[in-house]
């Protein structure tokens, strides 16, 4: 008799813990369900809300035509010819508009700067490092003169040969 009272102490121990335990998880599952179904509510969010962090921005992008210039070297290597394409990142739209509408002084200056290239230092990671910071500074000037400087905040490259 004795081992049949322990072993119903046990179970009506039991029964209480796996209640717990299906309540929570009922409430877990509820509350990820009511969080994929209403993503950019307050309630979804409330650490993010509290802790003042702005929603990613869409990215906006400038894809530039490929460009194809020849290096100079030292005299006793030969032309080099660089073919690189890259995209820029920009702040807002109306930078995008800007420079799409003076895209032949952008690509000007672009080509300018890419004569100029030192074709061992675009061998490098910091070569290419120092071209990106270079092609900021070329766009930043105003094209004309009632215009603010142009925001470049990043280059991304998506062709690279050094022939």
């Amino acid at each position: 008799m004795a081992t049949l009272k322990q072993k119903s102490g046990k179970t009506s121990l039991l029964i209480p813990i796996l209640l717990l335990i299906t309540v929570s998880a009922c409430g877990i599952a509820g509350y990820s369900y009511y969080r994929m179904k209403n993503p950019g509510s307050a309630a979804a969010s409330p650490l993010a809300n509290t802790m003042g962090v702005q929603p990613a921005q869409t990215p906006v992008f400038l894809k530039l035509e490929p460009f194809t210039v020849n290096l100079h070297g030292s005299p006793e290597e030969d032309d080099r010819v660089l073919y690189t394409g890259f995209t820029l990142r920009l702040p807002d739209d109306a930078t995008r508009e800007r420079l799409d509408q003076y895209l032949p002084e952008v690509r000007s200056r672009l080509l300018l700067l890419l004569t100029r290239q030192d074709q061992k230092a675009l061998t490098t990671e910091e070569g290419k490092q120092a071209l990106i910071n270079e092609i900021k500074q070329v766009l930043a000037p105003p094209f004309t003169r009632n215009q603010p400087p142009q925001a470049i905040t990043g280059v991304l490259f998506t062709s690279f040969i050094l022939r």
